[in-house]
């Protein structure tokens, strides 16, 4: 007998990268917004672990810097816009919120709101 992981379809576009980024999020046309970081990311989906309560469907607009592998030149500050596709929990642990990218908005290259508030403690994880 198979598991549900097992028969679970294989619904990415692009590779996936294990890099561990600080986001930050914030819901489109309400005051909720939060942080946290990817578990990993491509140009076109992420899977993030952040306490913002967001539920399957919503769209959410999401800060990072993409990192210099997946946009193919320099890492890049970008504001995306997203949109849940799928909620996990696992016990005793953050939420795991993966999202389909929609939409990207390249931000100037200024000191980004991520370095100037992210844990020191917390750099960009690379492989």
């Amino acid at each position: 007998m198979t598991s549900p992981e097992q028969n679970r379809m294989e619904r990415r576009c692009g590779q996936r990268f294990p890099y561990q980024v600080p986001v930050m999020l914030r819901v489109p046309g309400e005051a909720r917004s939060g942080s946290g970081f990817t578990q990993d990311l491509s140009s076109r989906g992420a899977m993030l672990w952040t306490d913002l309560a967001l539920a399957e469907g919503e769209l959410v607009d999401m800060t990072l810097v993409m990192p210099s592998e997946i946009t193919l030149a320099e890492d890049m500050n970008v504001c995306c816009r997203a949109r849940v596709v799928r909620r996990e929990q696992v016990e005793g642990g953050k939420p795991a919120v993966a999202v389909h990218i929609e939409h990207y908005d390249f931000l100037r290259q200024e000191p980004s709101v991520l370095e100037e508030h992210a844990p020191k403690d917390m750099p960009l994880v690379r492989p």
